[in-house]
């Protein structure tokens, strides 16, 4: 597993982590036992970095990496978010609600001081007025975290947030069905050293290439009861892409797989190869599954030709059909 440091923080961190949203079983039901065996598994495959959020089951994808890894020497980095729970979105946004909100995310992952918070895909307005990175900077003083970011749904966000020359982090929706982040975004973070963490590098799935116009989902799932922007951002599910549509789209991307490479990590051996990236986070909801995602740290790069055609391939063919702000 190859590392990548993260931003400012010096903090280098395995450039494949795991994301642990469905650990709270916003992906389908999910047993302890299985939560688990994915975090061992992903341990053992050299990964160092896990990303999760207070709101992942209500606590639960946090209680579950703070008690997985409270014995853990080193200890991973882990990174969770803040801003979307019930009394602070959208607009009970304080230094309190902050403060409170950090210290239960604290007990749940066992520690004194979190490695790195995230602002949460709280409202433009609410990052344009920046009194909230006022407060990140007050409980740093207080030592509640050591650094933070900002998960953002566009790039008028991710350009709003980087005029912060302290921030260390920016957390993405990026993937081979959302390309427009290459234009302007990445090369300014890049050049700031503000640290890119790729999340729904998989577009919910979709680019591993394995379903069909007939895949059901749980109704616990967001890919059933989100599909269509239902509950929150469309782009957080299937890119933002019809389902139908994103199938048929996976299907001509599956078609353009190297040999040597499955669908799902030559999409992700994409993003690794795109020089702002830090890390991607995609998911697991088996051990297998994160042991498969690590293998793409020592995969070869894609050729340059590859990338030119699934540059041509989105521009052509995907951009059209994305909905929701991006």
């Amino acid at each position: 597993m190859k590392t990548r440091t993260l931003g400012n923080t010096g903090f280098n961190i395995s450039e494949v982590g795991l994301g642990c949203w469905q650990l709270g079983g916003d992906f389908g039901p999910i047993d302890h036992p299985t939560v688990e065996d994915i975090l061992s598994a992903a341990l053992d495959s050299g990964i160092n970095f896990f990303d999760t959020a207070d709101v992942y089951g209500d606590g639960a994808s946090e209680r579950f990496v703070g008690e997985h890894f409270a014995q853990a020497n080193p200890k991973p980095i882990i990174a969770t978010k803040y801003g979307r729970a019930g009394g602070t979105y959208p607009d009970g946004y304080s230094l309190t609600d902050l403060r409170d909100s950090l210290k239960r995310a604290q007990d749940r992952l066992q520690t004194d001081c979190i490695d790195l918070i995230q602002l949460h895909c709280i409202p433009t307005a609410v990052m344009a007025r920046g009194e909230i990175f006022d407060w990140l900077r007050t409980v740093q003083q207080e030592q509640h975290i050591q650094f933070f970011g900002a998960s953002v749904e566009t790039v008028e966000e991710g350009l709003l947030c980087a005029q912060h020359d302290d921030l260390s982090s920016l957390q993405v929706i990026f993937n081979i069905f959302r390309q427009k982040l290459l234009d302007e975004l990445l090369p300014m973070a890049q050049e700031k050293n503000i640290g890119v963490i790729a999340r729904l590098p998989l577009a919910s799935g979709l680019l591993s290439g394995k379903f069909n116009a007939n895949t059901q989902f749980d109704k616990t799932d967001h890919r059933n009861f989100n599909k269509d922007g239902q509950m929150f951002n469309v782009g957080e599910t299937f890119a933002g892409i019809p389902f139908e549509k994103g199938v048929e789209l996976a299907q001509a991307i599956k078609d353009k797989t190297p040999e040597g490479y499955s669908t799902a990590q030559m999409a992700m051996r994409w993003i690794l190869d795109q020089p702002a990236i830090t890390s991607i986070i995609p998911g697991a909801s088996r051990a297998e599954q994160a042991k498969e995602n690590a293998k793409v740290s020592g995969l070869p790069p894609l050729p340059q030709s590859l990338h030119d055609e699934l540059r041509d391939f989105y521009q052509k063919d995907v951009a059209a059909h994305i909905r929701g702000a991006y």
